[in-house]
């Protein structure tokens, strides 16, 4: 496994016998059968298996859930993604992979290598893998299944228990190669700040609400701060959509920091099997536009939330399985 750089992201690349050994572990996994991928017994054989995945990049994920690094980002290239076998991009609002196939085991063997698998009952019917893809008449929409620009947010803002990393899959790039991953850390956000903008950023003067998908029965609506924790790396909470400040110090202090994020960005074009994982404590994303074509061929990520302490959310998991209710 090598460790090259592209942009300011840290990127791994497998080596043909790494990944040779990730396809023969996912293709054990397949051998359940159809629609097996959010049972809890099926996800614990995917968090058994993991420990056959190769000694490298078993070491990577570790590490990086140790330390996310300056960038908050680390993409993974070179995963079995069986791209021959891929049926149609779907297009329908709502899509979820709950069929057990290579790449599905690919996201959970690597999520159960950072922590456990995680979902939101009221987004996609509570699917542990999740179809990201444009869906007709939804372009302008401010989430997955836009293709507008999607501004910088932390995934579930709103959210006490918001996931720790977002995983995304990338199992068909988009037509014209356009659409980029764009990452933004904190910790490189923090020194171009000025004092104030970071005073009031630490302060509780701001609220982000729910996506229309989980309704008001979600709140959301209690005041927090944009960072919170360390002084000198702090964590982040905060969706550029969907974040209003209460105070007029607030509202300046959001307009520079949206400023910042677009200076310090990194955009990464994901292709297929490229995984990448972003620290949802301390880095936003978005992404690009792009145009779709609607034809069966269009981009087609897979996303996975992990939480590296589900415990943390035993009341809002009945059964104690693996998806929130609320």
């Amino acid at each position: 496994m090598s460790t090259p750089t592209i942009s300011s992201a840290r990127v791994v690349t497998l080596d043909t016998a790494d990944a040779a050994q990730v396809h023969r572990v996912a293709l054990d996994l397949c051998s359940w059968g159809d629609e097996q991928v959010d049972d809890p017994a099926w996800v614990t054989t995917a968090r058994d298996a993991s420990a056959w995945l190769p000694a490298a990049l078993r070491r990577t994920l570790r590490q990086f859930r140790r330390d996310s690094g300056p960038t908050g980002t680390l993409l993974v290239r070179g995963l079995p993604v069986d791209s021959a076998a891929m049926p149609a991009t779907p297009n329908v609002d709502g899509s979820v992979q709950r069929l057990v196939t290579v790449p599905a085991a690919v996201l959970m063997t690597a999520a159960c290598e950072l922590g456990e698998p995680a979902a939101f009952r009221a987004e996609k019917s509570g699917a542990l893998v999740q179809d990201v893809v444009p869906v007709p008449g939804r372009e302008a929409f401010q989430g997955n299944a836009g293709s507008v620009l999607l501004s910088f947010h932390n995934e579930n803002a709103f959210h006490r228990h918001r996931p720790d990393f977002v995983m995304l899959l990338c199992l068909r790039p988009d037509h014209d190669r356009v659409a980029g991953l764009r990452t933004v850390c904190v910790r490189e956000v923090l020194p171009r700040l000025t004092g104030a903008v970071r005073e009031a950023l630490f302060s509780p003067e701001f609220v982000t609400d729910p996506p229309p998908s989980f309704g008001a029965a979600a709140g959301g609506g209690e005041p927090h701060a944009v960072f919170h924790g360390a002084p000198d790396d702090p964590d982040m909470r905060v969706d550029l959509a969907a974040t209003t400040a209460l105070t007029p110090r607030a509202e300046n202090a959001l307009a520079e920091l949206a400023q910042v994020f677009d200076a310090a960005a990194t955009t990464v074009r994901l292709d297929a099997g490229d995984l990448a994982i972003v620290d949802n404590r301390v880095a936003a994303h978005g992404r690009t536009a792009f145009q779709p074509r609607y034809d069966g061929v269009d981009r087609w990520l897979q996303r996975t939330f992990v939480s590296t302490d589900l415990r943390r959310s035993r009341d809002h998991r009945p059964h104690d399985g693996y998806v929130l209710d609320r």
